[in-house]
């Protein structure tokens, strides 16, 4: 396959996935996630942690939010410390969901500025720390 039509292939998928027309997306999606797309390896997670255009399947789910993750997707990073937040996909771990937030909210995700903030506050998965709480809070704008 050209590059030229690679992109295209690319493009098609992503349109797909974003007119909601899953089962497309995931055709075309899912082999750039294989050859390590970590754009489509975040797309292809949530289709599959939500069952569109495939049946649910958590473990594909935890798998591709991960590799996408560690491949310094912010958006991934983001979703992967949500399934360790709330144990969706993997089992509950509180302090790894602080780690990988950190890791989003160090490229300026504000979504984990807010979650860490959040957990500093509650204690959750690290010491209750209203001073950090109230500094993360400042840096994701509030």
């Amino acid at each position: 396959m050209s590059e030229d039509s690679k992109e295209i292939d690319l493009a098609s998928g992503i349109a797909s996935f974003e007119a909601k027309d899953f089962s497309q997306a995931m055709m075309i999606l899912r082999p750039y996630a294989e050859q390590g797309d970590a754009d489509c390896q975040h797309r292809v997670a949530i289709m599959f942690q939500n069952g569109l255009g495939t049946v649910p399947n958590e473990a594909e789910a935890f798998k591709w939010m991960k590799a996408s993750a560690e491949q310094g997707h912010a958006i991934a990073q983001h979703g992967l410390g949500f399934m360790y937040m709330e144990g969706e996909c993997t089992d509950k771990n509180p302090e790894l969901a602080v780690e990988w937030f950190q890791k989003a909210a160090d490229q300026g995700l504000v979504g984990s500025l807010t979650t860490l903030a959040m957990m500093y506050e509650q204690g959750n998965g690290v010491d209750k720390d209203p001073e950090k709480a109230r500094e993360l809070y400042k840096q994701a704008g509030f």
